[in-house]
């Protein structure tokens, strides 16, 4: 994968098709190619006429692995967002973010709307925005001697795909106790872009997205049905709603 370079290391992305750009930023414990490229979406965006544009997030697939959790800040990954935009020289693109990713995002628009012109946020919910995962259970489980140590159902979840993936564990489990913060509306109401709130009807992790899209001036609400937080992210009603709204 080809890459850049910020002071905390190096960073790696994916880049294909041409055509207006679309920033791709992935969930926790995935990569860009397991969360973009493996559920259709790149594929399917390229044919739709746009580049895409997609990141491996800090601690994750072929970007630096840190181990503090201080490395993984929000303002820190959302930085390194700006970092991606500076590397390609673009101004103003599109972006859709995916659980943790659209998290990013958030952080990234409340800073940066004026880079934005269109904003999806995949896989994030009002129950993530209040309070987001419930961490230390995650971090325990990426840290266990073996998956057969984990009691919690969810970690033990995380776990398993965290060693499918071949992930750096000390850097998920420093990641998952760094990056989370609750959304307050008071900065969300700042964001002055136009944002889709996408999540599964089932999605227990995320929550409602009517009640992260009503933290958000105007933002536009679409149920994908049937789909848990994992299963919406390839989703097909995911990608025509996302289809629809670029094209509004």
């Amino acid at each position: 994968m080809p890459g850049f370079s910020t002071a905390d290391g190096d960073f790696a992305y994916l880049d294909e098709g041409s055509g207006q750009p679309v920033v791709l930023v992935h969930g926790f414990a995935s990569s860009a190619r397991v969360n973009w490229l493996d559920t259709g979406w790149i594929d399917w965006l390229v044919r739709a006429g746009y580049r895409t544009i997609a990141l491996d997030n800090r601690g994750h697939g072929g970007s630096v692995k840190l181990h503090e959790p201080e490395d993984y800040r929000l303002d820190k990954m959302s930085g390194d967002v700006e970092a991606l935009l500076d590397h390609f020289g673009l101004e103003r693109v599109r972006a859709i973010g995916y659980s943790m990713g659209a998290r990013i995002l958030v952080d990234f628009a409340v800073r940066h709307s004026d880079r934005l012109e269109k904003l999806v946020l995949g896989g994030i919910g009002g129950a993530m925005a209040k309070t987001g995962l419930d961490r230390e259970p995650i971090a325990a489980a990426l840290l266990a001697p073996s998956p057969d140590d984990v009691a919690d159902p969810v970690g033990r979840g995380y776990r398993q795909f965290a060693d499918q993936t071949r992930s750096d564990r000390p850097a998920l489990a420093a990641c998952i106790r760094g990056y989370g913060r609750p959304i307050d509306p008071a900065e969300t109401a700042r964001i002055a872009v136009p944002t889709l709130v996408a999540v599964g009807t089932r999605d227990a992790v995320a929550g409602s997205a009517a009640e992260l899209a009503a933290m958000i001036p105007g933002a536009e609400v679409l149920d994908i049905p049937n789909r848990d937080h994992m299963r919406a992210t390839g989703d097909k009603v995911f990608k025509e709603g996302v289809a629809a709204f670029f094209a509004r």
